[in-house]
Formats: structure tokens, C-alpha cells, sequence
């Protein structure tokens, strides 16, 4: 077993007996029958939409490169986030730029480029949006200190960006500079990877479209928001709706943790945690956590599957695919 996935079971195993430790599975199962299924259905839209918004948004990153249908982004990024979901180590993440450079013209290495981009807008927007919730709640200052840190990590990110894009001949020029030390063909290969990459970054030099992409990005997570709030209800949860906003970054933080593949353990806790702030019993706050958890991977997991038949997908032929980009 790898040791990444063995210490990631580890983390997952940890993490589920924090959060079902002091409670009785009988308990757990009375508050899952007190759910309303209207919300539910309603619940799921919300999710489902959200996945579309983000396949949606990056289409619109990578139209500098090329235009690509709707139907065939949904069906990537459907794919892309099942095999994040299922695959251990983040290998997942490679999956959508993999897929979608079988399906254009766009280099898997501009199109993990693109995929950098969506992470600056959705560290950006998250972190707004934290920053706003200081001025309606205290906020636990590990919660503060952590929004700092990714601030400061998603800004480090996007200046550097920024940089390659608007220097980029100078920067090309560095690169080659530290390249000429390294065989020719080597230099050759990794030139070619950041000029194909760089490629992806295109987009942070258009300003309206880049305003047009906070806009979208701001819609998922609101919508994410909107989707918590509603399996409140279904929970019959009397919770203020900016209980929403601090669980889906507590969410965040904590599904950034390496844990087994499916976010076990890390997803549970984070909810048992969340909404500990907020005075909801462990009992319910971990029912919430179940269902909220099974619900999200149901709609990751069919999604995924469905569109499975027109994404000829492989780990053995991602890798390959990387290889042959770097022989170039």
C-alpha cells in the first residue's frame, strides 16, 4: 500500500471516531427519520446546479485557448470530480486536464493551468467571504489564522501568476537561463511544459472576463451557502443563515486534510465542528454529517458514472499522457 493512502486511512479512521465517539447509533438513525425529503430533492438541484456553474466557469477559462462545448465540460468536469472523490492522493485533480485535452485541441499541461486559476478564484472568494463574517461573528481564532494562512498562500499563487503572464517573455527567459545548465533534451522538455502551461494562465490578462469569472465564482459558493441552509431545514435546524457560511469554510479547511479517498472521516468532523459553534448536539450535528456526506457523493458518484461511457479514462493512460507531453 502506498504510504500517502495508508496514512491517509489513518487520518479518515482518527477522524470518524472523534466524530461518532459518545454516541449511540440508534440516536443517530431516529434524528434521519425526522428528514424532509422535500428539502432534500430541493437540495440536490441546488448541488447538481452548482456542479454545472463549475463546469460552466471553466469553459470560460479556457476560451482563451479554445471554445468548448457545454455538454462536453459538464461531462469532464463530472467525470474530473468523481475521480477526485475516488482516487487517493489528489491524483484525481489531473483527471479533467487529461480528459479534456482527448476531447480539443488543449495541452493537458495548459489545461492543469486552467485548473490553478479555478483554485486562486475559489481561495479568493472563500476567503472574501470570511473576512466579511468577521463583521458579523466571532469567528474561533484557528479559524482566522487559517484564512490568513490560505489568503496569503492563494495571493503568493496568483502575484506569481500574474507575473509569468504579464513578464512572460522575461520570465521565459529566466527559466532558460536555469534550463541551459540541465541536458538539452531535458531543458527542451520542460521548456515546452511551461510554455504550454503559462498558456493556461491566459485568461488573468483580460480584465472582463476576469470580473465575469469572480461574478461566477461567487454564484457557487453562494449557491453552496444556499444548499447547506437547506438541508438545515430538512434537519428542521433553527440555525441563522450565516451558520451556512461558517460551516462550508470550516468544510473547506477540512476537506483539504489527506484523508482515504471519498473525504470519510474529515467531512464528518469538520460538520460535527462546525456546527458545534452553533449549539447543535453531536448526535444531530454528526446526522447531518452523514447525510450531507452521502448526499453529495450520491450526485458525485452517478454523475460521474453516467457520463464514464463518453470519457475514455484510464489512470495507466493519464500518466502516459503526461509522459508523452514531456517528450514533446
Amino acid at each position: 500500500m502506498n504510504k500517502k493512502v495508508g496514512f491517509g486511512i489513518l487520518i479518515s479512521a482518527l477522524l470518524v471516531y472523534l466524530s461518532v465517539r459518545g454516541i449511540s447509533l440508534q440516536d443517530v438513525l431516529n434524528d434521519l427519520n425526522k428528514i424532509e425529503l422535500t428539502y432534500v430533492i430541493l437540495f440536490l438541484f441546488l448541488i447538481i446546479l452548482m456542479q454545472y456553474l463549475r463546469s460552466y466557469r471553466w469553459g470560460v477559462i479556457l476560451q482563451p485557448l479554445e471554445k468548448i462545448d457545454q455538454v462536453s465540460l459538464f461531462s469532464v468536469t463530472s467525470v474530473g470530480f468523481l475521480a477526485i472523490a475516488a482516487i487517493p492522493a489528489r491524483m484525481g485533480e489531473l483527471a479533467r486536464p487529461y480528459l479534456i485535452s482527448q476531447k480539443s485541441s488543449v495541452k493537458m499541461s495548459s489545461a492543469l493551468g486552467t485548473i490553478i486559476i479555478e483554485r486562486v478564484l475559489d481561495s479568493f472568494t472563500v476567503l472574501g467571504i470570511a473576512i466579511l463574517l468577521l463583521f458579523f461573528i466571532d469567528l474561533p481564532s484557528w479559524m482566522i489564522h487559517s484564512s490568513i494562512i490560505f489568503f496569503l498562500l492563494a495571493l503568493a499563487i496568483f502575484c506569481f501568476i500574474l507575473f509569468m503572464i504579464l513578464r512572460r517573455k522575461e520570465t521565459l527567459q529566466l527559466v532558460n537561463k536555469v534550463l541551459a545548465m540541465l541536458p538539452g533534451r531535458l531543458a527542451d522538455k520542460i521548456d515546452e511544459l511551461l510554455y504550454n502551461f503559462t498558456n493556461g494562465l491566459q485568461i488573468v490578462t483580460n480584465i472582463n472576463l476576469l470580473l465575469y469569472l469572480i461574478f461566477l465564482s461567487v454564484t457557487v459558493w453562494l449557491l453552496d451557502v444556499l444548499a447547506i441552509y437547506v438541508l438545515f431545514l430538512a434537519f428542521g435546524f433553527h440555525l441563522p443563515v450565516i451558520a451556512s457560511f461558517v460551516l462550508m469554510i470550516i468544510l473547506i479547511v477540512g476537506i483539504a486534510i489527506p484523508t482515504a479517498p471519498g473525504f470519510i472521516g474529515n467531512w464528518h468532523f469538520a460538520c460535527v465542528l462546525g456546527l458545534s459553534l452553533f449549539n447543535v448536539a453531536k448526535v444531530e450535528a454528526l446526522s447531518f454529517a452523514v447525510v450531507y456526506h452521502f448526499l453529495s457523493m450520491i450526485v458525485v458518484v452517478v454523475l460521474g458514472v453516467i457520463f464514464i461511457p463518453f470519457n475514455k479514462f484510464s489512470i495507466s493512460e493519464m500518466k502516459n499522457q503526461i509522459n508523452n507531453e514531456k517528450q514533446v
